[in-house]
């Protein structure tokens, strides 16, 4: 299945757990030698310690087998599993995630739009080490600097550092054609103050409701779309005072529409397509 372009394989384990391992996720994610995805998302019931309402539980595997905690492009991608599976009969279904409970929902336009909870801005939480750093101030928040390495000479990156569901560092670019996404990506993804690695956005501003957006995501590198990088990076420039509340994001793979009150305490909604490209079974080494 695909969401605005970011791919993944869908994996069924409502009637018995596969118990991949690692490696074997690493396979299923490999453009040359298995099926070729940025992630690889399991559809699980729900676990027995979970609160009655929650229909299933939703695990995501990164390309490099690794498990995190959210991803929101696959989060619509779930729902419209689930529904051409049989699985539910519902038009919108509570998922549990390691990075919390989150509803995707069936738009009539085919559409799906997520609830994807309250962003996280407690440093501790995301988590993000901002020991010896002076914030500048932005509008209502701050822009941390962050000096990447190997380049001593240059300034530092400013970013928003956040949470939804999964840890974010995003920056804004005067051009997301021209930003090197390729090369400072990887180093703000494994930069040591961020324990867990994080999430780099690079946000262009094209108007008050329309960004353009790149993603290098941890352990999966670039990819054509990331729901989540999509709302940090709206409710960055909302809250950096760049952006209204009802903002189109453009990404590579197709457009996401975002929508954040810019309450502290409120929900961000996220709107997209889902769209299954095709269904097969492989053999797995």
């Amino acid at each position: 299945m695909q969401g605005a372009g970011n791919d993944f394989v869908m994996l069924d384990e409502t009637r018995a757990p596969l118990g991949l391992t690692t490696a074997q996720y690493r396979f299923l994610a490999d453009r040359h030698f298995g099926v070729g995805a940025d992630q690889i998302l399991s559809v699980r019931p729900a676990p027995q310690d979970a609160a009655e309402d929650i229909d299933f539980e939703y695990v995501i595997h990164n390309a490099d087998g690794g498990e995190v905690e959210q991803c929101g492009n696959g989060a619509r991608c779930f729902v419209r599993f689930v529904r051409e599976q049989g699985l539910t009969t519902k038009d919108a279904v509570k998922v549990k995630t390691l990075g919390g409970v989150i509803e995707p929902r069936m738009q009539a336009d085919g559409r799906v739009t997520v609830d994807m909870g309250v962003p996280v801005f407690e440093l501790a939480r995301i988590p993000f080490d901002a020991a010896g750093l002076t914030p500048q101030a932005a509008d209502s928040w701050q822009k941390w600097p962050l000096a990447l390495e190997g380049r001593a000479h240059a300034a530092p990156v400013l970013i928003a550092v956040l949470s939804m569901g999964n840890p974010h560092a995003v920056q804004l670019v005067e051009d997301v054609d021209t930003a090197e996404v390729a090369q400072t990506g990887p180093l703000i993804e494994n930069h040591r103050r961020f324990v867990r690695r994080v999430n780099a956005g690079f946000m262009q501003v094209v108007s008050r409701s329309q960004i353009r957006l790149r993603v290098h995501e941890r352990g999966a590198g670039e990819t054509l779309a990331c729901g989540t990088g999509a709302c940090a990076a709206v409710v960055t420039g909302i809250r950096w005072g760049l952006l209204d509340t009802r903002v189109d994001v453009l990404t590579r793979g197709g457009q996401l529409t975002i929508e954040w009150s810019g309450q502290l305490d409120a929900p961000v909604m996220m709107t997209g397509p889902a769209t299954t490209v095709f269904e097969s079974e492989i053999e797995i080494p």
